[in-house]
């Protein structure tokens, strides 16, 4: 089943991984942005410190700046959805992180860049990832090394777990009228199957 829906495209010839997957992240960093615009959510200094928070929002869209990546990196499309797996390990491991406007730009070309170092057998150096994602070389390596850190290396992904996160972008894709989810995340374990994934609270 993971298979059919990882070579699904969309009108425009993109994956529909791709689509889904900013569509996610976006309603997220819209929801954290206004939970902060309204005073309801305030930076943790653990926040304020991270790496990938910026001064300011990238003008590029979530969408557009997915779309970027995948046209540029060439890597499969099951890198995407494991640098989703990564991203989602890494907001549970540091609660006091909330995906916003701010930081989902950096987040998404780290994630990506470890997912395709894991994943494919060949691949661009930091460089050429640093020039897609529009941010420096010194940028991209400090990223990279903070996320691995952040991950505590812990990068392996089983096919239950691959099959679960799969599972939660294709409901996503079939979803008429999606609405700003209650919770992101669902980490499976190997002993649990991809109907039984623990949900976890969205991290504000």
């Amino acid at each position: 089943m993971a298979e059919a829906f990882l070579i699904t495209k969309d009108h425009n010839g993109f994956p529909r991984v791709i689509s889904i997957l900013s569509s996610l992240l976006e309603r997220v960093a819209n929801w954290n942005d206004d939970l902060t615009a309204t005073g309801l959510h305030h930076y943790s200094p653990a926040s304020a410190i991270s790496a990938f928070f910026g001064l300011e929002k990238p003008e590029i869209s979530i969408p557009c700046y997915l779309e970027r990546i995948f046209r540029f990196a060439h890597c499969s499309t099951s890198c995407f959805v494991v640098a989703y797996i990564y991203l989602d390990r890494f907001l549970l491991l540091h609660p006091s992180i909330s995906v916003d406007s701010f930081n989902v730009h950096r987040f998404l070309i780290t994630a990506v860049l470890t997912a395709v170092k894991f994943m494919d057998d060949r691949y661009y150096n930091n460089a050429y990832f640093a020039k897609v994602g529009g941010i420096s070389l010194a940028e991209m390596n400090y990223l990279e090394v903070d996320f691995l850190f952040g991950l505590r290396f812990d990068l392996n992904v089983t096919p239950i777990v691959f099959g679960s996160y799969c599972s939660i972008l294709e409901r996503e894709m079939k979803m008429a009228n999606p609405q700003i989810p209650s919770s992101v995340h669902c980490y499976t374990t190997e002993d649990e199957t991809s109907s039984s994934c623990k949900q976890k609270q969205l991290i504000v």
